[in-house]
């Protein structure tokens, strides 16, 4: 029988964000600040790609347990010139360094994201152990080099200076910080960088918000941007990084670094009911956002004016389907609440060239681990891997894991044409499936679409339904599932955390930031 529970709502406001409009491109990320870093650049004469780099180094400075130096991602351009969506990989790698057999099971699961069986010490959840070759800044080149037209020494000017000025700390970084604190406590530099005197910052009541310095971080994004890029991977901050690593007993060395490449490819067309879908390819949740959209397809036909229960239901079978084909061939699982640390950003420029850009730390903070003499906060790509021998997805010597990233881009029956993505780890894909579906199948504008109830399904045996909705979606939908009524909050996020924007049929630009977020913003270039 299906087993129903409605969570307490403790959020009791009613949020509405109004999706944003401009006739000179828009960035939209989950940070205001790093929007507007980038709208400031389409302001200027640059591009998608330069506003969205723009946006991606500054972001790391201004919401930094998301993602940064440390840390992988994936890229889609759509290049309006030439009509090719170009993708590019950049990812987390084990390091050359590292033998399974450092990761022996133990009783129970891990304590983050996967559901894993447990690792002797968490050594694959968090600390040096759990750290993996950061593709970040390798990828963000690799663009800049092939589509930006800006300097890396310009675009990385904003992110040099937010850093210089240290991170401001509102009530929502706060959360966050608490949210890590007992872990971050354990690792010296990140307990003396986000943990002053041993306690979580908080402003007082009606005082100004106080800043933190993350550490060595400014003067390691002010060499890169007077030696460029490749010193992250061959100079002098390659040998700072591994000697850190090195002091810390973290399997990552200067080899790792300087052997590290990413992958570039043209994304893929596939089709759904009248939309081309782009979605990232490889190693991501792409094929599976494809592969779900197929089997609802297959399925269903819209028969109502807007999302009903039949709808619901199409769209839980379908993701069920498809993420029981992901577990058996590709190795991924994810089936426990805890929060996860990507960020995403959505960016178009008046050509109409888009960038849709996901990059990731994995869980919130990473590994907890800030190199001490770089101020980077280190990644735990290795839990991306499982940790049983003969998997598909098993630990293995300078082998790329399997993520949840999905930075896609479509164009609607109409002829319009969005880029989007999300964060919240395994619950990305199935909110990216649901805005393609509710835009495609519906109709709906951007606005509309972002404000749409959703449902999570994600390889777990539980479907989350947003309590907006009528209590018959969630009494229609399980079999012999749990379903879980639960509000689209602020905390803890219960649903994946989109952003999108796009060029409208009559060649207007619009976009919209992920709702329950505080911080989420779309910037317009003036």
């Amino acid at each position: 029988m299906t087993e129903t529970q409605r969570f307490k709502n403790v959020e009791t406001w009613d949020i509405r964000k109004p999706a944003v409009h401009s006739s000179n491109g828009l960035v939209a990320s989950q940070h205001y600040a790093a929007s507007q870093a980038g709208a400031d650049v389409l302001t200027n004469g640059g591009n998608a790609i330069d506003a969205a780099l723009t946006t991606s180094l500054m972001i790391g400075t201004v919401e930094p347990w998301m993602s940064g130096l440390g840390g992988g991602g994936n890229l889609l351009y759509f290049e309006a010139a030439t009509g090719i969506t170009h993708a590019i990989e950049f990812g987390m790698r084990a390091p050359l360094g590292i033998d399974a057999a450092d990761y022996p099971l133990v009783k129970g699961q891990d304590s983050d994201l996967f559901g894993w069986p447990s690792v002797l010490d968490n050594r694959n959840v968090y600390g040096p152990m759990s750290i993996a070759t950061p593709g970040y800044l390798a990828g963000i080149s690799a663009a800049a080099e092939r589509f930006a037209t800006k300097s890396f020494a310009e675009l990385i000017e904003p992110a040099v200076k937010s850093a210089r000025d240290g991170m401001s700390v509102d009530w929502y970084a706060t959360l966050k910080i608490a949210s890590a604190a007992p872990l971050l406590a354990h690792y010296p530099e990140s307990a003396a960088r986000y943990l002053p005197g041993g306690f979580v910052p908080a402003g007082e009541w009606g005082g100004p918000l106080p800043r933190i310095v993350l550490g060595q971080l400014a003067a390691t994004l002010e060499k890169l941007q007077s030696r460029g890029a490749e010193d992250f991977y061959h100079g002098e901050v390659a040998a700072t990084i591994a000697s850190d690593a090195a002091q810390l007993g973290c399997r990552l060395t200067q080899q790792d670094l300087g052997d590290y490449q990413t992958i570039a490819a043209t994304a893929d067309e596939h089709l759904y009911r009248g939309s081309s879908i782009f979605a990232a390819p490889g190693m991501t949740a792409g094929p599976t956002l494809c592969d779900t959209l197929e089997r609802l397809a297959r399925r269903w036909s819209p028969d109502s004016a807007a999302p009903d229960d039949k709808t619901f239901q199409a769209y839980a079978s379908s993701l069920q389907e498809s993420y029981r084909h992901r577990l058996s061939t590709m190795g991924d699982i994810d089936d426990s609440g805890s929060p996860a640390c990507t960020t995403h950003i959505s960016a178009v420029d008046s050509a109409g060239n888009m960038v849709s850009l996901t990059q990731t730390l994995l869980s919130v903070f990473g590994s907890k681990v800030m190199f001490p003499h770089s101020g980077i906060l280190m990644n735990n790509g290795m839990m991306w891997f499982d940790p049983r021998s003969g998997q598909p997805n098993s630990i293995a010597a300078g082998k790329r894991p399997l993520s949840n990233m999905c930075p896609t881009q479509f164009v609607a029956p109409d002829g319009a044409r969005y880029a989007l993505g999300a964060s919240g780890g395994r619950r990305i894909m199935p909110s990216v499936m649901q805005l393609i579906s509710f835009i495609t199948d519906y109709n709906m504008s951007i606005d509309e679409a972002m404000h749409q109830g959703r449902i999570d399904v994600s390889g777990a045996p539980v479907i989350s339904v947003d309590e907006a909705l009528e209590d018959s979606v969630a009494s229609s939908l399980g079999g012999d599932t749990q379903v879980l009524q639960v509000p689209n909050a602020v905390y803890p996020a219960m649903f994946g955390c989109p952003n999108v924007v796009g060029q409208t049929a009559d060649g207007n630009f619009t976009g919209a930031a992920y709702v329950a977020s505080p911080w989420a913003s779309v910037a317009a270039g003036d």
